[in-house]
């Protein structure tokens, strides 16, 4: 199997999404990259254990990509030897009208991670700069002051609103929260080739909805979208990683190792070590339990 360099992954200077690969080779077979996944999330279990005990980081695992791009399966197969208590998933949809009387960033802040935990966003706060700048009637929901009307939705209004995200991921990276941002770069063949599948499947047809076609056909409009939102916010304390998603167990496979060798990294995650009096009587307490 391939060993992989994880840092061609990762947009530290600017890309083009059209000559960015769908598909990379493991050189090796389904089977054999699935059995090293499960090896590679063996040790992040591990190392979240390590992570929730000593209680200084938390981690952001911010996920996005165009419908069908495999969201839902990567958080699945990725995280699954996660102790759920250290782990909390949130998947982002429509904003409810509580939502919508706050600002944009509001619902993602308050389903921030603590420290000790790892937090995952299914579709994140880049929904307010793809969704919004595809459908920008989307942005009258919000009731802005000083937004009234479309025209008011402006280039300026775009170029403030990615220095807001920037902004709210400096900070929360100096507080301590550990960010990774995956771009699940999907194929518009094989978008097509998983819709069809969701309609072949009866088991999968509740999965279809008729709105995909229609965003379908802005394809190359949410392309734009993402290449400028990638370019524009992938920062060295919050990285954007362009997933090959064609494939969906090497995007599983390079997901998690890019997350297992990045936190690897940081040498201070360590489990707290015990006081001194606790230490020099464990054999006290183990004797005390022995003969209870």
């Amino acid at each position: 199997m391939k060993s992989i360099d994880i840092s061609e992954f990762k947009v530290s200077e600017t890309i083009t999404l059209t000559d960015t690969p769908t598909v990379y080779n493991l050189e090796t077979d389904s089977d054999t990259t699935k059995k090293e996944l499960r090896k590679v999330r063996k040790k992040l279990g591990k190392l979240q254990d390590t992570l929730y005990a000593h209680g200084k980081y938390a981690v952001l695992i911010c996920i996005q990509g165009m419908d069908t791009a495999g969201k839902d399966s990567m958080i699945r197969e990725v995280f699954k030897d996660f102790n759920s208590r250290g782990v909390v998933v949130h998947s982002f949809k429509v904003p409810t009208p509580k939502e919508l009387a706050h600002d944009y960033i509001w619902r993602h802040y308050i389903a921030l991670p603590e420290r000790g935990k790892f937090g995952i966003f299914n579709r994140t706060h880049y929904e307010n700069v793809l969704v919004t700048r595809v459908h920008p009637g989307y942005i009258l929901g919000e009731n802005i002051p000083s937004i009234n009307s479309i025209e008011d939705i402006n280039d300026d209004f775009w170029d403030k609103r990615f220095e807001q995200i920037n902004n709210f991921e400096k900070h929360i990276a100096e507080n301590g929260t550990i960010i990774f941002k995956f771009f699940l770069n999907l194929s518009k063949e094989e978008q097509k080739n998983r819709l069809l599948r969701r309609l072949d499947k009866p088991e999968k047809n509740w999965k279809f909805s008729p709105g995909d076609l229609k965003e379908r056909k802005l394809w190359n409009r949410y392309q734009e979208c993402y290449e400028d939102a990638i370019n524009r916010t992938s920062k060295p304390h919050a990285p954007w990683y362009t997933i090959p998603a064609d494939d969906k167990p090497t995007a599983r496979y390079i997901v998690a190792k890019i997350l297992l060798e990045t936190l690897q990294t940081y040498n201070d995650i360590k489990e707290p070590e015990l006081d001194d009096e606790v230490k020099a009587n464990i054999n006290l307490y183990k004797e005390q339990l022995k003969n209870e």
